[in-house]
């Protein structure tokens, strides 16, 4: 288990946002967005490599629930009702500190897909 964990989760009002403090004072504020398209479910990062798939028209997407899985990560619910994804406590530090860099380069695969933030279509 890793030596750090969230010592707090908080869905903000809107839920459009996740507030992660971890342990060591660490804090980050991730939009629902964020985690959504880079979910670490399979049906978002596949089941091997070449695998990941693109997830457009989700800039409006909602937190709707956060269940504990274990004592190593939280699984998230969104409004459009995807909630296969278990977000280890890693990973969610991984969004924290890499989350702009992450997400730029998901708007440039939704760029060179021909795909956008606004209209949901099928993921590819």
């Amino acid at each position: 288990m890793s030596d750090i964990w969230p010592s707090e989760l908080r869905v903000s009002k809107d839920r459009q946002r996740l507030a992660v403090t971890f342990n060591d004072g660490q804090s980050f504020d991730l939009s629902a967005e964020l985690l959504r398209v880079l979910s670490p479910s399979a049906e978002v990062q596949g089941h091997g490599p070449g695998q990941k798939v693109t997830v457009p028209g989700k800039r409006n997407v909602a937190i709707i629930s956060m269940m504990p899985t274990g004592n190593y990560a939280v699984r998230i619910g969104f409004d459009d009702m995807h909630d296969t994804g278990i977000y280890t406590w890693t990973y969610l530090r991984e969004l924290g500190e890499r989350g702009a860099e992450l997400f730029s380069a998901y708007e440039n695969e939704l760029s060179e897909k021909g795909m956008n933030r606004d209209t949901a279509e099928k993921p590819r």
